[in-house]
């Protein structure tokens, strides 16, 4: 069952078409990577998805849990938000000086301690109780939890992009997008950031969608990959087959 269907999307800056026509399919449950070189769109493709940027052609589909499509195509980003489509950035777009659990405890929606008149009802400490105890569980599922009270600046940088995922995951999203995640990481920090989105994506059936330069890490721990390059899908398949593909070889490998 799919998740995200971009059909034919087309995204110009000018006369230079940074998208030209891209097809993507993910599929719910699924860990999906995108790879390509500087330039080739990646970016571009999740800005549009996530409603950075409207799309000048093609269609994006959103499949809820029980299958029905629904058409956020050029979508602002809260309305991609509230379906249920959340991202994470290259750059961390964390709290700094919040604690790591004050950090999850923002993103969280729905919160009846936010309105006035919401928080005069006596049972709304009993709910941010439950998003106290909800957050906790988000954190040790990252390996966060012993960090619960540390300021977000003292992170290390794959403690970092957990945290960012941490709060994707409290936001209560249903496919999270990731941005480059091992961007700045050291390899052991890498190839923890990776198997915790595995593990979360078994344990939850949490959907992702990866975008990464370092595929001799990523390619371990993905279902699906789709390789890019001039603004066009070039490749398309199981990791070892796209790794394989001479145009991929060509374009992104290098040989």
């Amino acid at each position: 069952m799919l998740i995200l269907s971009a059909q034919g999307v087309v995204k110009k800056f000018g006369s230079f078409r940074a998208l030209d026509g891209v097809d993507v399919e993910v599929e719910r449950g699924k860990v999906t990577l995108i790879i390509g070189p500087n330039g080739s769109g990646k970016t571009t493709f999740v800005n549009v998805v996530t409603g950075v940027y409207k799309p000048d052609g093609g269609k994006l589909l959103y499949y809820t849990k029980e299958g029905k499509a629904v058409d956020i195509t050029g979508l602002p980003s809260h309305k991609i938000f509230e379906t249920g489509i959340v991202r994470t950035f290259q750059i961390p777009q964390v709290f700094q000086r919040l604690t790591v659990l004050e950090n999850l405890l923002v993103v969280a929606r729905g919160q009846r301690g936010e309105g006035l008149l919401p928080a005069l009802a006596r049972n709304w400490v009993r709910e941010e109780e439950e998003l106290a105890r909800r957050a906790f569980r988000i954190l040790k599922a990252v390996r966060l939890a012993d960090k619960w009270d540390r300021p977000a600046y003292l992170l290390s940088a794959g403690e970092m992009k957990l945290l960012e995922l941490a709060r994707a995951l409290m936001a209560g999203a249903d496919l999270i997008i990731l941005d480059e995640p091992i961007a700045g990481v050291p390899v052991d920090q890498a190839h923890e950031v990776f198997k915790t989105v595995r593990d979360i994506n078994q344990s939850q059936s949490v959907t992702f969608l990866v975008i990464e330069h370092r595929i001799d890490i990523a390619f371990r721990y993905v279902d699906y990959v789709y390789a890019m390059a001039s603004g066009r899908v070039i490749a398309r398949g199981l990791p070892d087959e796209v790794a394989s593909d001479p145009k991929v070889k060509e374009v992104y490998i290098g040989r």
